[in-house]
């Protein structure tokens, strides 16, 4: 199933009311955090809560994503046998450094989807990059399971790692993101950019959405509800280029069924790279209304 990740929405995990109507804001997915978002002392009823939600509230098409408790820490056991029987479409994983840590989620999501009577395999990985060797195994990490669907750059614990400030320019990130992003593209799979965390600038998540885009991500965590449009609207497709990528598959359509292997639009030739650009640009297009590109001229 291919989904659409321009956006996940973090939501704490012990927190009710914005569980509650956390699938009306839009977001491409929703995230309910148990780890950074709760303190100890809630961990254990803030699982109960999330449980309840995926249970008894309906999320549509939104991706229902868990972030659950680095294998490093007591209380990563605990999440996955409270929330697993709930069934959420995804489990994101945190501090992941090496595959070693993915084989090990895999081997445990095994053996509770057997134990619950879930689909085998159904419920996907994503792991989250927060240190500067996560970044270093990126590429064997997005490669560590068949369940593994998305990656993602923590920021703000990355740059801690790397004892640096992150900066709204964020330059200090750039090796990160595009190595990441190299290792998603490689993999097959999306690559999610970290949180924009000044609410209040849109005109910087803008730019810095535009960014992350060019450089090969397929979306962006959120962290506000007011971040989801300007995100959707850097990630949605130009309706030029909608009518150009449908141009072209037809022709090219056209040209296989006449045994041609080459063929040109507009007088210029067209090849491989640019007809599977076209075709990802309508495959983009599929989740987005355009009714005047209904048919091709």
């Amino acid at each position: 199933m291919m989904r659409l990740r321009r956006t996940c929405l973090y939501i704490p995990g012990n927190n009710a009311a914005m569980l509650q109507h956390s699938p009306v804001h839009g977001a491409d997915s929703v995230l309910m955090d148990l780890e950074d978002a709760v303190a100890v002392s809630e961990k254990d009823s803030a699982r109960f809560l999330v449980r309840a939600v995926l249970k008894n509230l309906n999320f549509g098409k939104t991706e229902k994503v868990v972030r659950i408790n680095p294998i490093s820490s007591p209380f990563f056991k605990d999440d996955l046998e409270i929330i697993i029987p709930s069934k959420p479409d995804s489990i994101r994983l945190p501090k992941v450094e090496q595959e070693e840590d993915v084989i090990i989620l895999s081997s445990i999501l095994d053996a509770l989807e057997k134990k619950h009577d879930i689909e085998s395999g159904s419920i996907e990985i994503h792991p989250l990059i927060e240190t500067a060797r996560g970044v270093e195994n990126a590429f064997s990490i997005a490669r560590s399971s068949p369940r593994v669907t998305a990656i993602s750059i923590g920021g703000q614990d990355l740059t801690a790692d790397m004892g640096i400030k992150k900066t709204d320019e964020g330059e200090e990130l750039h090796y990160a993101r595009t190595r990441i992003v190299m290792a998603g593209k490689a993999s097959g799979i999306d690559v999610l950019d970290t949180v924009f965390a000044d609410v209040n600038d849109e005109e910087g998540l803008r730019k810095e959405t535009m960014m992350i885009k060019t450089l090969g991500f397929s979306g962006k965590a959120v962290i506000n509800p007011r971040q989801i449009i300007v995100v959707h609207k850097v990630f949605k497709p130009d309706p030029k280029d909608v009518q150009r990528a449908k141009r072209i598959i037809k022709a090219y359509e056209e040209a296989v069924s006449q045994g041609k292997g080459v063929f040109s639009i507009d007088g210029k030739m067209v090849d491989a790279p640019v007809v599977k650009r076209a075709q990802i640009i309508l495959n983009q297009a599929e989740y987005y209304e355009y009714p005047e590109l209904m048919e091709v001229s």
